[in-house]
């Protein structure tokens, strides 16, 4: 059985990517959730019990560990088949989609932070958010018209999906500008069983660490706070 070590529901949008994929393709796993304390300094430390790298998440089976959510789908899919697309043109295309998530969207990360239990609405959108926002409604109905949908490549969730559920959140929490098909895209991420049974969870987590507080609202007014504790 895997391990699978996370940080809270609320906030941790790296921890969410890996949880939901194995969720939503029943893969199964333990979950440890190891809450953000005293910062990033304390949490690091305190992580690094359990992750080489002192983040999470951190998928452990047997003695072996495996940080950093890519790398933990890239194991996962030696082993399940179905982490990505059959289809070769479908799998390159969710790859290469995946790789721009993990390691671009700077703007959307800075001025749009997950925190799913809030609605906040913004003071205005910078150019490179604006940049961030265009780029993934291009991206999102290009793979949903693409490979037919539902999902960005094709007829069932995969890692891609996985990689852009943070986005959904982040959309609405902050109400992002998108297109007709890419908020339809973003329902139809929200109504899935894995993202309620998360978002339900981060609504009861007892938990408010500052540092994520404080970047919610550095960009805009917060508008309600849904979270049930």
């Amino acid at each position: 059985m895997f391990e699978l070590y996370i940080a809270n529901k609320n906030y941790s949008s790296w921890s969410l990517r890996p949880w939901v994929l194995m969720k939503a393709l029943e893969i199964p796993f333990n979950e440890h959730l190891m809450p953000f304390e005293g910062g990033f300094g304390a949490s690091h430390e305190a992580f690094r019990r359990f992750s080489p790298s002192g983040l999470v998440p951190c998928l452990v089976d047997g003695e072996l560990a495996v940080w950093d959510s890519l790398a933990i789908v890239e194991y996962l899919a030696e082993q399940h088949t179905n982490v990505w697309p059959a289809d070769k043109a479908a799998r390159a295309w969710a790859r290469s989609a995946t790789a721009e998530m993990h390691s671009g969207f700077g703007a959307l990360r800075d001025e749009c932070s997950m925190n799913c239990g809030v609605r906040v609405e913004l003071n205005g959108l910078s150019d490179k958010l604006k940049a961030d926002v265009y780029r993934l409604d291009a991206l999102w109905q290009q793979g949903v018209e693409r490979f037919g949908g539902p999902f960005l490549a094709g007829k069932h969730v995969s890692a891609v999906d996985a990689f852009y559920a943070p986005v959904a959140f982040r959309a609405q929490t902050f109400n992002l500008p998108l297109s007709a098909p890419s908020q339809a895209y973003v329902e139809r991420l929200l109504a899935l069983p894995a993202m309620q049974a998360w978002y339900q969870a981060a609504l009861e987590e007892p938990w408010r660490e500052p540092m994520h507080e404080a970047e919610t609202l550095k960009n805009g007014t917060l508008k309600a706070d849904l979270r049930l504790s």
